[in-house]
């Protein structure tokens, strides 16, 4: 029988960490992060590490300024691959901030830092994107008020729908929308035109083919706004009366 007083003292790792099996699938693999500017940018260089390589996108970290990471794990190979064509997008966007790659992050830093599938994250992993694999649009621009503008443009531009929005900090906000690629792109145009008369226009991103793992990983609104349906009421009605039955004083 172990001796409880020693099993007391031991390292929790030695007790949890050393025996337990993986939480999920992509623990104990490599790492990999690219930091941009711009949501937008960063949302079109996850698009490209997700077609480049076998891995998973985990998701987005931002910490303020307008700085967000985007997260991937697979087999080193696979991200190292990922890494170097996210590195070479964020280039040409201009957005390029960093990034890294970990062959084997330690089980410290999987369980402080948000590097892990979230539960709602593995959740989805295989569900089919909702909208059908329609083009993403997104447009971000430097305070709130181009970015209504702009999202009101695209919709009386074009027949989309807008689907979530964000903020990364330092002003900038960005709205996401779903469409067939040329209704995107029509509306983009006319979002693009809309944010420079108001404000300031900061970046923009249409991916024609988006992969499920990116769809799940977007903003998507909290409570979605549902078309209200007419109510149909039949054209015919019957009501069956009762007869009327007289009951005299004696009856009662």
């Amino acid at each position: 029988m172990p001796n409880s007083a020693s099993t007391a003292t031991q390292p929790l790792t030695q007790l949890h960490l050393g025996t337990q099996q993986p939480a999920h699938p992509y623990q104990s693999m490599a790492l990999g992060l690219v930091a941009t500017q711009s949501f937008p940018a960063m949302v079109g260089t996850a698009d490209m590490m997700l077609k480049s390589a076998g891995v998973h996108l985990v998701g987005y970290e931002k910490t303020g300024g307008g700085y967000c990471t985007a997260v991937v794990r697979g087999d080193i190979a696979s991200v190292r691959l990922a890494v170097q064509a996210g590195v070479e997008t964020a280039e040409t966007f201009g957005q390029l901030v960093s990034s890294l790659v970990l062959p084997r992050p330690l089980a410290n830093l999987e369980q402080i830092l948000p590097i892990s599938p979230s539960m709602a994250v593995l959740a989805r992993l295989g569900t089919p994107d909702p909208e059908g694999g329609q083009a993403v649009g997104l447009l971000e621009t430097r305070g709130f008020p181009a970015l209504v503008g702009a999202a009101d443009a695209m919709l009386k531009a074009a027949d989309v729908h807008l689907v979530g929005y964000d903020q990364i900090g330092a002003g900038l906000c960005t709205i996401v929308l779903r469409g067939r690629v040329a209704d995107v792109t029509i509306a983009i145009d006319a979002g693009m035109d809309a944010a420079s008369r108001i404000g300031e226009l900061h970046a923009i991103m249409v991916i024609p083919r988006p992969l499920e793992d990116l769809v799940h990983t977007l903003p998507q609104a909290i409570c979605p706004v549902q078309e209200l349906q007419p109510l149909h009421l039949p054209l015919a009605m019957t009501q069956r009366v009762g007869e009327l039955v007289e009951v005299t004083a004696s009856e009662g």
